[in-house]
């Protein structure tokens, strides 16, 4: 998509597009869009064909909901909000530009949101939802009562968005569509640079060099952050300093700006000391275990550090921070099986969280159950997710999810199962999504810790898990967040 076609950032406010009405609602990150003008006072309708868990509190919030796309919906609407999701030709879309409204994609109805706010934007190929919602939690625990639009739900506050009273917007920037260069932050964190989204961009240079876009965008008067840890972004640092830009890193490099050290994580959470600018800055816990949260968390402490926030008040949001929905989420437990929900589907994310999950399985064997999302990234990357789903000790492959994909003979998961280096045995594609909860409760044994992992849908199947696992013993299965049986915490990340 070409962003030459959006309007960036500039004077109009969320106030003015009137009555605003978002077309297929029920996502996360429209969802979160159309919560926040609901906080806000503004008057509010969408259209969304499946009744997503979010659409019940948009109604209560006196929202609006169509469960039909037809032109009546447009009756007495001034702006019409879509995501690159839908495609221009969708009836609303007709519909709207053949009654002259103004039809904004929803990262410019967002840019509107944060006129006369400090921004912190958050980008980059991993980690974004769970740095943004970092960031978020921090700014609230030092008092500054941000507004926030997140790709995901924080655990717990059970939303995505937030209209505050405070100076700042804390947004997770999506590079997928290019549309994080309509925004103009006054910070600005990039959590990493990898290969993705090539159908966007080509190849890694050409993605590299819309981030440095993206920095280039940041207020002169604020900073940008990146990972010294991390490849691409060290390259962005060198040369955004080389343009006398002000950019400050973290990581465990010895030249990081924001050091981290002693960094240990295990299933009870990760540690690590943290050092800027030769003072040290305390422990930083988590209570969730991956040295990529302690890498996103670290992110949000040098923010909060520069912003001249109180450490303490980062030390104390971070050591509560109760995990994002979708990220390392416990769904329950069943039979002596525990089962969680992650939405990593890129090799990278993919290893980390698998690497993770292995720490909390300890004894127990890992059953990995994944969608791919995508055909073109399964197509691309297909040696590295075959890697990383190694990892596994039982692999459950579900077809692709490609929503207007053409799948050629050849591509999908059944060229995929075959790359996975893991014997005949302990892996198996199922085409059947209703064969799925059958299949793992066959494999799985107690102690074992099962997964969902990848694109949207699979989140769902959790809970036909959990209760596939409970008829095999007719006993009751322990949801969500608790203690496990050997004691260590359990929690969502």
């Amino acid at each position: 998509m070409n962003t030459a076609q959006f309007t960036p950032a500039g004077t109009t406010t969320a106030e003015d597009l009137g009555r605003i009405h978002l077309i297929g609602v029920g996502g996360v990150g429209m969802a979160g869009l159309a919560r926040l003008f609901l906080t806000r006072g503004l008057p509010v309708s969408g259209s969304e064909l499946r009744e997503w868990p979010s659409l019940a509190g948009l109604r209560a919030l006196g929202g609006t909901i169509h469960s039909t796309h037809e032109a009546a919906n447009l009756d007495g609407v001034d702006t019409v909000v879509y995501s690159s999701a839908i495609p221009q030709d969708h009836l609303e879309m007709v519909e709207a530009r053949r009654r002259g409204l103004r039809v904004l994609h929803r990262s410019e109805a967002l840019a509107a949101a944060m006129t006369g706010r400090r921004t912190v934007a958050v980008a980059g190929t991993h980690g974004k939802t769970s740095t943004t919602s970092m960031v978020t939690m921090v700014l609230q625990q030092a008092g500054t009562d941000p507004s926030f639009v997140i790709g995901g739900e924080i655990s717990e506050v059970g939303s995505g968005a937030h209209h505050g009273t405070g100076e700042h917007f804390v947004v997770e920037a999506d590079e997928s569509d290019r549309s994080f260069l309509i925004y103009r932050p006054y910070v600005s964190i990039i959590t990493n640079i990898e290969a993705d989204h090539l159908n966007t961009y080509g190849d890694l240079a050409n993605l590299e060099a819309a981030f440095a876009d993206f920095a280039r965008l940041t207020d002169p008067d604020g900073f940008v952050v990146t990972c010294a840890d991390d490849a691409g972004g060290r390259r962005l640092a060198e040369t955004l300093r080389a343009e006398g830009r002000r950019v400050w890193t973290y990581g465990e490099s010895a030249d990081a700006d924001l050091r981290m050290s002693d960094v240990t994580s295990s299933a009870r959470g990760v540690r690590y000391l943290a050092e800027a600018e030769g003072r040290s800055l305390g422990e930083i816990r988590l209570p969730m275990p991956g040295r990529h949260m302690a890498l996103n968390s670290a992110a949000a402490v040098l923010a909060a550090y520069l912003l001249e926030l109180p450490v303490a008040a980062a030390e104390a949001a971070l050591g509560a921070f109760p995990g994002v929905r979708r990220r390392f989420e416990r769904k329950g437990v069943a039979d002596g099986v525990l089962v969680y929900d992650e939405y990593a589907y890129h090799p990278t994310s993919m290893t980390l969280a698998l690497q993770t999950l292995r720490e909390v399985a300890g004894d127990g064997r890992l059953i990995v159950v994944f969608q791919p999302y995508r055909l073109y990234r399964t197509r691309d990357n297909q040696a590295e997710i075959a890697a990383a789903l190694g990892i596994a000790d039982e692999l459950v492959l579900l077809e692709v999810f490609g929503p207007g994909e053409m799948r050629r003979p050849g591509e999908g998961s059944a060229a995929l199962i075959e790359a996975v280096p893991l014997p005949a045995e302990h892996k198996v594609f199922v085409e059947a999504w209703d064969d799925v909860p059958a299949e793992v409760a066959r494999r799985a044994r107690t102690g074992d810790v099962v997964v969902t992992m990848g694109a949207p849908p699979i989140s769902l199947m959790g809970d036909q898990l959990l209760d596939a696992l409970l008829a095999r013993t007719g006993g009751a299965a322990a949801l969500g967040a608790g203690v496990d049986p050997d004691g260590a915490a359990a929690t969502a990340g």
